[in-house]
């Protein structure tokens, strides 16, 4: 599936410097408030305390499979606005540095749950490449709420998440 192929890429360019957290999400609501933007990672790493309990709480509820996947999954069946849970990213995607979770939706389901959630549409889109569809929304400087899937409309499958770096 491409959506795996690019989500794959994620490891090779995540930029040592800005990450410094192994994973993290206390429980589904701090995994949404991470995936929406509405937290950050890097804004937590000034309270130790709590990014403590972010990863102690995420390391007992995620497994990486293998040292070189980008991905976590959890442990036992987790949601995310509802959303079925299949793998946390809580690095990067590519040039992009966040944190990201690929949910067992499409994209269109997807789309209208992060935009019920918002309170606004997820309309920023761009034309289908590379057999890929991707929507954004700007919600705070650095913070791109971004939703990417497969642009097969059988794919059952979508990636959203929070990126606060993005390289071009």
């Amino acid at each position: 599936m491409r959506i795996l192929n690019i989500l794959r890429l994620a490891g090779a360019f995540a930029v040592a410097s800005v990450i410094t957290l192994p994973a993290g999400a206390a429980d589904n609501q701090a995994i949404e408030r991470l995936a929406t933007c509405q937290d950050s990672w890097i804004e937590w790493k000034t309270d130790p305390a709590r990014m403590k309990k972010f990863v102690d709480s995420f390391r007992a509820d995620f497994v990486q499979q293998k040292d070189t996947d980008a991905f976590f999954v959890p442990r036992s069946p987790m949601t995310v606005l509802g959303l079925p849970l299949k793998q946390a990213y809580p690095e990067s995607i590519g040039m992009a540095v966040g944190f990201s979770v690929l949910v067992d939706a499409n994209f269109e389901t997807t789309k209208q749950t992060l935009a019920k959630r918002l309170g606004q549409p997820i309309d920023k889109c761009e034309p289908p490449s590379d057999n890929m569809r991707s929507c954004g929304r700007k919600i705070a400087e650095k913070k791109t709420l971004l939703l990417v899937a497969d642009e097969d409309p059988k794919s059952t499958t979508a990636l959203f998440g929070c990126y606060y770096f993005y390289e071009k």
